[in-house]
């Protein structure tokens, strides 16, 4: 079977039986093990088991209620294969799907990740910026679709969504950090090499006046929303669901990195009706993708909520 987590827990050894009957109890969890005095740092037993994806919340839930935490450790680590009748069994007993289910501490973890402000996340937006601002000016849609792909943008997207829903003023403002100040960077980087290109002749206000391959770049309308839309519910789905593949194809949907190419260009050549435009879209975008990403994640929960596993405390 696929789609299950290992789960290795750091107890003190008063704790050990809570956290054995948490997951004997557990329907969704299988082949559980105890290592008694086997942990040194922090010393306390070790307590290893599978657990469905299905299952997950319910068992992480009970033990961070234990303080594991604090006094000891949980680690978590995805199996892509375990060959066993008893996993099956348990997969089965879980409700729901294991690629329906949604892993919030696996989540919160990959999205703050991806709201880190370093210099990786900084290089690759500036040069998808970069990018999309040469497309623009020869009115070359791979590029701008090349561009689409490289931006980083849609993690910060995620974690504000994550935030929002559940209500972590930290990571929201983590989030926006990353966004404003990523694109401000990126923008600002862009212009100051298409300021140098312009004194150079390399490149002429008249690039941005007919390229009728990318003007839709700078056009927002319903349609833009619309598509961040379902941009933002399919990255919030290929998110939960592990689906990679499926991220890819958000980037290449929406316009926010080709808009800020745009700005950045529009800015040395004097065309400020673009720049107006061209905020207006990676405004409209950027709102789309929020909003539908918040609904996502809203729907899901109550869907788990209602429908998912729960087991009772442990006595």
């Amino acid at each position: 079977m696929r789609s299950v987590l290992h789960v290795r827990v750091i107890s003190p050894a008063h704790r050990t039986a809570e956290v054995l009957r948490t997951a004997l109890d557990c329907p969704g969890a299988v082949n559980v093990v105890k290592f008694p005095g086997a942990a040194t740092s922090p010393e306390g037993d070790v307590v290893e088991f599978v657990v469905t994806r299905e299952a997950a919340n319910a068992i992480f839930d009970q033990l961070r209620e234990l303080g594991l935490e604090d006094s000891g450790s949980i680690t978590v680590e995805q199996i892509d294969l375990a060959l066993s009748a008893a996993a099956e069994r348990a997969e089965k007993a879980a409700p729901g799907d294991p690629q329906d289910a949604v892993v919030w501490a696996e989540l919160e973890a990959r999205v703050t990740a991806d709201t880190r402000l370093n210099w990786s996340y900084l290089a690759f937006l500036a040069l998808a910026t970069q990018i999309a601002g040469i497309g623009v000016l020869l009115d070359q849609p791979i590029l701008i679709v090349g561009a689409m792909v490289l931006g980083p943008e849609f993690g910060p997207v995620a974690a504000l969504c994550f935030a929002i829903l559940r209500r972590r003023p930290v990571l929201m403002g983590t989030a926006l950090r990353a966004l404003v100040v990523g694109f401000a960077v990126a923008i600002a980087v862009t212009t100051v090499c298409a300021g140098v290109s312009r004194l150079l002749g390399w490149i002429t206000p008249d690039m941005l006046d007919d390229r009728p391959m990318t003007e839709f770049i700078a056009h927002p309308d319903r349609w833009s929303f619309i598509v961040a839309l379902l941009a933002g519910i399919a990255g919030i789905l290929s998110l939960t669901a592990g689906k990679s593949s499926v991220l890819v194809g958000v980037f290449i949907s929406v316009t926010t990195v080709p808009a800020a190419g745009n700005i950045a260009v529009a800015i040395p050549l004097a065309h400020w009706g673009e720049v107006g435009a061209s905020l207006k879209q990676l405004g409209v975008n950027l709102a789309g993708m929020i909003i539908a990403g918040v609904l996502t994640l809203l729907i899901q929960r109550l869907l788990w909520a209602r429908f998912g596993l729960r087991i009772q405390s442990p006595s």
